[in-house]
């Protein structure tokens, strides 16, 4: 039984606080209420999604207004039809126009710490547009035009906000990937996308050590001829190796340091007058496959929806001294909407913090929210169970009552960190908005608002404004209260994917093939499994598919599996989701292994760098099995069922009547991992 901090069991904790009514004080001055609020306008969305996010729409700025909201027929949907816009006037330009100028849009701290304390950048609307201007220009002058991909692969410094929203100026997509992946899983994705041009850095800091970015994209390089320009921010001041010789391309050189080429770039960029359905940006998620899919998003709906939800959700208000902080990376959809798209427009400073959050003690992100008076605090689960395990007495060295709004995202969070989230962090007194979406959904989709929502520990609540969200079976049959089904998505909503990158068939069979009603109606497949309850909440069980959530991140098991089998000791490998204390879900991984191969704890370390050489240190094992057989069935298929109960250590095998050899069963019991 799992004990709460105060040392009560959680089960009697929730039965003692079964729904917490919303925050005393919000009611007056939130964007949403009361529920009765909430629910006129939600059905308002429903019944005329036109009339309301047109009128949503209408607060930002648009070069031509769209002739029609909606045009749709699934699965294809198109937002704001021969409508005008750039994101980057609307999170930048709008608010120099209006006189906001001078106020802060980003605040920015670095990790390293001296004797003067860490390294902080406050960056205004005009330092913003100026300096956006100016990378706008450097791109243009590589050969980067509307419609090109740049690949984006930098540590959390303003530079990378800056470097997404010049190609947002000028109309190229962006394609960010996470500093933690591997050289090969760049290569991956600058092939995929047709990228010709990568921005990068010499590298960046997280716990005191160097990340080698610089190094990892000559690395990528070498598996490529498609890159003409490798950008290099100058971070870290380490010796990097550097490439003069020219491009087969364009005959110029390939590497080019980020301060020359801005220095002599004009800070006079006008945007581009992007179509509403014009590409904004590739993110690439992991899919059932071995290979990762890049995901589409366009400008006028995402737009639109981040910047409602950036609003609603947390409660934004400019011009009272509110200060927002979400501790993502931008090279996850989270940083990309909820640091810099929803939240610029919205006029609320954003916080990038470059580092690790017990860096260089377990209190850094409670100083942090101490010293810039952070309102709005958005975090994920696993960093709140690493909190929960590091101890009270770290957050309590702070005062942390400037903070007004606390929220989850990523995965779902169990009950006990919820309450220890409430209670030591928002003081009781924070509302919680325990968000659920998607890298695919662009924004929020079933969530609490503060001011009006009860809140249930553990549930993410009610849906969005907009979103037609139910537990179906697989004819679109609606699931009765507490009847878990999949969680599908029945009406189009602005941010949503528009496709994955170069695979139409993909896109229809993932996401638009396995919730089919009798009518013939299509509806959004999340790939959750969910119920909902006697009130109508949402509460997310988890990923129904050969996809695990570690650490909030998606990783496909085939894309582990892959990595594995292609070191020369294995032979076979399966993987699946396994508990974790601190992560929520771990991976395990099961190999039977070739002859002359040792099945020893060296192998084991040798495998975990292996796949974290393949595809990022977020892959690696947490745990390793040497077998000599995988559980299959007489068809040949891998029983993962099994493999998830002896990963869990459960005694109970289920149903193995369809299992070839039952001897092999008993053999992976016997089998541990010292």
């Amino acid at each position: 039984m799992s004990q709460h901090a105060s040392g009560s069991s959680i089960e009697s904790v929730l039965h003692e606080t079964r729904k917490f009514p919303p925050a005393a004080g919000f009611s007056k001055s939130a964007h949403m209420g009361s529920m009765e609020q909430y629910r006129r306008e939600y059905e308002r969305s429903i019944r005329d999604p036109e009339g309301f996010w047109g009128e949503v729409a209408g607060e930002l700025d648009w070069f031509t207004k769209w002739a029609k909201v909606l045009d749709w027929k699934a699965p294809d949907a198109k937002w704001f039809v021969g409508g005008k816009t750039n994101i980057c006037h609307n999170c930048v330009d709008r608010q120099v126009e209006a006189g906001f100028g001078a106020e802060p849009a980003i605040i920015w701290e670095g990790e390293p710490t001296g004797s003067g304390g860490p390294e902080v950048r406050r960056i205004s609307y005009a330092d913003l547009k100026r300096d956006v201007s100016r990378m706008a220009n450097v791109l243009r002058s590589l050969g980067v035009g509307k419609g090109d991909i740049v690949t984006i692969y930098m540590p959390m410094v303003p530079e990378l906000a800056v470097a997404m929203l010049a190609c947002a100026r000028i109309g190229a997509p962006h394609s960010i990937i996470f500093g933690g992946f591997s050289a090969q899983a760049i290569a991956d994705r600058v092939v995929d996308a047709g990228s010709r041009v990568i921005i990068t850095a010499d590298g960046g800091w997280r716990r005191g050590q160097i990340v080698p970015l610089k190094e990892n994209v000559d690395a990528a390089c070498t598996q490529t001829d498609l890159i003409d320009h490798v950008i290099v921010l100058e971070r870290t001041g380490q010796q990097i190796a550097w490439h003069h010789a020219p491009s087969p391309a364009n005959g110029s050189k390939r590497d080019h340091w980020w301060h020359d080429l801005v220095q002599a770039a004009s800070d006079e960029c006008a945007c581009e007058p992007m179509d509403a359905e014009d590409l904004l940006f590739v993110l690439y998620t992991s899919g059932t496959t071995g290979k990762p899919k890049g995901i589409m998003h366009t400008t006028g709906g995402y737009m639109v929806h981040t910047y409602l939800t950036s609003k609603i959700t947390f409660d934004l208000h400019p011009g009272i001294g509110q200060v927002y902080w979400c501790t993502a990376d931008i090279g996850w959809i989270t940083g990309h909407s909820y640091i810099v798209y929803g939240v610029l427009p919205n006029r609320v400073p954003t916080v990038m913090y470059e580092g690790a959050p017990n860096w260089p003690g377990a209190d850094r992100f409670w100083d942090i929210v101490e010293r810039h008076k952070v309102t709005q605090f958005y975090t994920a689960p696993t960093a709140i169970r690493a909190f929960m395990k590091w101890g009270d007495e770290h957050p309590k060295k702070h005062d942390l009552s400037s903070l007004r709004v606390l929220g989850t995202v990523g995965e779902p969070i169990n009950p006990e960190a919820w309450m220890w989230y409430h209670k030591v962090i928002g003081g009781e007194k924070c509302p919680i908005v325990d968000t659920w979406w998607q890298t695919e959904t662009g924004g929020h989709m079933i969530t609490p608002l503060p001011g009006c929502t009860a809140t249930k520990p553990g549930s993410c609540t009610l849906p969005f404004f907009g979103v037609d969200a139910a537990i179906v079976d697989e004819q679109g049959n609606e699931r009765g209260p507490n009847e878990g089904g999949l969680l599908a998505i029945r009406k189009p909503w602005p941010s949503m994917l528009r496709g994955i990158l170069g695979d139409r068939e993909r896109f229809i069979a993932t996401y638009w093939s396995d919730i089919v009603t009798k009518d013939g109606t299509r509806y959004y497949k999340a790939g959750d499994g969910a119920r909902r309850d006697e009130d109508g909440y949402f509460w997310v069980m988890g990923r129904i598919d050969d996809v695990i959530n570690v650490s909030g991140h998606r990783l496909g098991t085939m894309e582990v599996e892959s990595a594995l089998v292609s070191h020369d000791a294995v032979v076979e490998a399966a993987v699946v989701g396994m508990p974790h204390e601190i992560k929520g879900t771990g991976i395990a991984a099961f190999c039977t292994l070739a002859p002359g191969f040792a099945a020893d704890d060296a192998l084991r370390e040798a495998l975990r760098k292996h796949v974290a050489g393949e595809i990022g240190a977020i892959a690696k094992p947490d745990m390793i099995r040497f077998t000599d057989a995988l559980p299959k069935t007489r068809s040949g298929k891998i029983m993962r069922r099994l493999l998830r109960d002896i990963a869990e250590g459960k005694e109970q095998a289920g149903d193995t009547t369809t299992l070839e050899d039952l001897s092999v069963l008993a053999k992976l019991r016997e089998s541990k991992e010292s």
